[in-house]
Order: C-alpha cells, then structure tokens, then sequence
C-alpha cells in the first residue's frame, strides 16, 4: 500500500497540496530572491512559499512607506527639487523604515540558501507527490500549465497569473494590491482621460506616491507567475515518473513469474 504524506516516515516533502495553494521547495537564486526582497519587501518571501510573512511585510512597507513620506520625497528628486525631497521626509517613520527593509532583504537570502539545502535533502529522500487534494468547498490538482500564459493574464491583470495557477492567497492578494494602487493613484482615471486625448488634466490628476509602488508590482506578479508555472510543470514531471516507478515495481515481480524471466 502506499504511504501518503501524512502517515508516512518522511522528514521533508518537495510540496504539500492544500485546496487553495500547492506550496512547493524547488531551487532558487539566492541574490535574485534578495533582489526582489529590496525592490518591494515582502516579495522574496512569497517567492519563497512564506507567504503570510510576505503579506505582512508588504502591508508593512505600504504603510510605513506613506507615513515616512519616502515615495514623495522620491518624487521630488526625481523632479530635481532635492530641498522639497527633504522637507518631505519624515525622520520618526524613516528610522523605523531602515531596519525592517535591512531584515527583509537579509531574511530573504539567508532563508534562500536554508531551503536550497532542504530541496537537495528532500530530493534525496523521495517522498511520494500527492498531486490532487479535494475538500468541501474547492479543489486542487496538478497538471501542465503555460508559463506564457501565466505571465500574459498577469501582466493584464496582476494576480490572475496566479489564480490560473490556482495559488488562490497570492492571487487574490495581488489582485486587491492591484486595485488598490489603481484607484488611489489615479492611473485609471488617467487613462481615461488621456483616451479622450487631454493629456495636460491627465497628468494633472495622478498621485504619483502611489503610482510608484505599481511598477515593482506589476513586474513582480508577472515573474512569479512564469516562475511558479514552470515549477508546477517539474513537479508535474516528477509527480508521474514516480508513479510509472512505483506501479512498474509493483508490476514487474508478478510479471516475471508469470513468464518464468
């Protein structure tokens, strides 16, 4: 009989199969997870399957972000007024800003590395891939998805890449960070109006220390969708090639003696 992942005598499994997500251990670049962490914190978590400690970081960086006054200040530099850019600077939040954004992109690299090392261990020890999970009220189940197409419908709607992928926390969680950015930044209202071809007002009506959370954003919902899809597509991979060993061991014995080989 086969040994499921609950009752079997495995220390480490490469995913674990829930109704709304399949969270999985797969090689990654430590620099690029620390990347992504320093572009938004937050994001190199997720990229690592720890996701309410992405989802808390990132609300953490919305928030103390706004209150700190780092994006207009931003803003104004950009702009080339670096005496406004000061001004806008509130030094009480920045102080508590520095150290969380240290300890995002440290925590990030360090975790990295751990479960590389836990990856190669659970390759090792082979522990059977449960491929499908059903309950009351959803299901999930692996099976062979398009990294394009992942990346395509997050790129026209960050967090749809993931929904396809069925990552329903993430997905719903960049989708409403999505929205979110769109309405307070006035994006929406800019295209709109530029549509209608004024450009001066269109310009006019945009908060630009919300606009600069969107681009991390969006390029962020993009890539984990590609890089999520091609994973799920290895372990789909490895999910049938341990089925095919497992029934052609079962198989071969009864075989063998049946044609004396």
């Amino acid at each position: 009989m086969e040994r499921s992942p609950a009752t079997g005598n495995y220390r480490r499994y490469l995913a674990y199969f829930g109704t709304l997500n399949i969270n999985m251990l797969h090689l990654r670049k430590p620099w690029v997870i620390a990347w992504w962490s320093a572009a938004f914190p937050g994001f190199g978590h997720l990229l690592l399957g720890s996701q309410i400690k992405g989802f808390i970081l990132i609300l953490w960086e919305v928030g103390i972000n706004m209150q700190s006054g780092i994006n207009k200040s931003m803003v104004c530099s950009f702009t080339g007024r670096a005496d406004l850019s000061k001004q806008m600077l509130n030094p009480r939040w920045v102080l508590l800003y520095i150290p969380v954004y240290i300890y995002a992109i440290w925590d990030s690299y360090r975790k990295t590395i751990e479960l590389n090392k836990e990856w190669v261990l659970a390759e090792w020890e082979h522990a059977p891939i449960v491929s499908f999970k059903m309950g009351s009220m959803s299901l999930n189940h692996l099976d062979k998805s398009s990294p394009w197409l992942a990346m395509a419908w997050s790129m026209l709607m960050p967090g749809l890449g993931q929904l396809y992928l069925r990552r329903i926390p993430v997905g719903f969680f960049l989708l409403a960070g999505w929205i979110t950015f769109m309405y307070l930044s006035g994006v929406a209202e800019i295209v709109l109006v530029s549509l209608e071809g004024n450009y001066i007002q269109a310009w006019h009506s945009i908060h630009s220390e919300w606009a600069l959370f969107m681009p991390s954003f969006y390029c962020f919902a993009a890539y984990e969708a590609y890089v999520y899809s091609v994973e799920y597509n290895k372990l789909f991979d490895k999910a049938q090639k341990q089925w095919l060993e497992r029934s052609y061991g079962t198989l071969r014995p009864n075989f063998c003696r049946a044609t004396g080989r």
